[in-house]
């Protein structure tokens, strides 16, 4: 049965500070940039408000935890289950897995490998892990996430946690490079399909080839200069996933002006018809 969820960065200017995650290449090392938002709603608040509004689960970005401390994550996890709202995923923002630096390799896989754990702690049933910033031409870089994420999973089923992925960031751009990618990781291969990351004119036919292999798709519409979205090109993204026999999550996603909850209602408004039971 699909259903309806919605991302953290839909409400990112309610949630309070974004955190960050950015790479010192003098240093070699992680840094954390905090870009300062009004907080609404705290991120234990957020499960409960999300459940009143009729939503049934939440992805939620690695940058909206203000803390990874073990009795803070048991926190979460139990605000999740007392809404009755799944925490479906962990949206591990930051990572690149394809870099030619081996020393920020090395440095990205253990820092996703922590945040995994993180997943794990939290209650969340999936991180999305980003494949990778190379072209997504780049054979030999595909071939090289494509072994990463079936290392990493290997590792997220030793605690639990699905490791998957998304057409975001360069490496999975396209269709193509997204089929290519999943097609070497194997059978433990997926993703998430997001309609504001493919373009140009093959953007539909892209949503149909990834879809069949994704948990979720995120809902992105494109928006005017008030925050409403695209009737008719959101319903050919939407027409294009059902015609997939798509089951899963309905993610929605609202980065326009104004009020977010108000802004998320429109684009549910929408996307509720295309629910299945």
């Amino acid at each position: 049965m699909s259903y309806l969820s919605l991302s953290t960065w839909s409400l990112h200017r309610n949630l309070g500070p974004l955190r960050w995650t950015v790479w010192n290449e003098e240093n070699g090392t992680h840094e954390t940039a905090t870009q300062d938002q009004p907080q609404i709603h705290s991120l234990l608040e957020l499960p409960a408000a999300a459940a009143r509004r009729g939503y049934q689960a939440v992805e939620v970005c690695h940058f909206h935890f203000p803390s990874t401390e073990p009795d803070y994550l048991a926190q979460v996890k139990q605000a999740f289950e007392a809404a009755g709202l799944s925490l479906d995923t962990l949206l591990l923002d930051y990572g690149d897995i394809t870099s030619a630096n081996e020393q920020r390799v090395t440095a990205d896989l253990a820092f996703i490998r922590s945040w995994i754990d993180v997943a794990s702690l939290c209650g969340a049933k999936q991180i999305r892990v980003v494949a990778g910033e190379a072209p997504p031409t780049d054979e030999e870089a595909i071939s090289l996430s494509a072994a990463r994420l079936s290392a990493l999973a290997d590792y997220g089923r030793t605690v639990d946690v699905k490791v998957i992925t998304e057409n975001f960031k360069s490496l999975t751009s396209t269709g193509a490079s997204c089929m290519n990618l999943l097609g070497q990781w194997g059978e433990h291969a997926a993703t998430i399909t997001d309609f504001g990351n493919f373009h140009g004119p093959l953007k539909y036919d892209e949503i149909a080839l990834t879809t069949p292999l994704s948990v979720s798709v995120h809902v992105k519409p494109q928006y005017d200069e008030n925050g409403f979205p695209d009737e008719a090109e959101l319903r050919k993204c939407l027409d294009t996933v059902s015609s997939t026999g798509f089951n899963g999550a309905f993610v929605l996603i609202y980065d326009g002006p104004g009020d977010m909850w108000e802004g998320l209602e429109r684009v549910k408004q929408i996307a509720s018809s295309y629910l299945n039971s």
